[in-house]
């Protein structure tokens, strides 16, 4: 299976469209999770380190025993390589 993960968050985006969000004509996005993307628009204008902050919270509590400093650091390997970030 390829997972599909959201290319501003990294979250899973599941099985089904239900966390897709939605371009600007109505349509799901493939690429953007609803709580980043909606209506063709990021939901946040926001740089990869104030991305990284807000999501290290909800990494953390999502996967047990992962500290803040992991989720952190994961965040910054991983994030440069997503869409929204490649370029910065």
């Amino acid at each position: 299976m390829n997972e599909r993960y959201c290319q501003s968050c990294a979250m899973p985006m599941g099985d089904t469209d239900d966390l897709y969000g939605t371009e600007a004509d109505g349509s799901k996005s493939t690429e953007y999770c609803t709580h980043c993307y909606a209506k063709g628009r990021f939901t946040a204008d926001a740089t990869m380190d104030e991305m990284i902050s807000f999501c290290v919270p909800h990494m953390v509590s999502a996967n047990a025993g992962m500290t803040e400093e992991n989720a952190r650091n994961m965040m910054h390997a991983h994030f440069p390589m997503l869409k929204r970030w490649n370029n910065q």
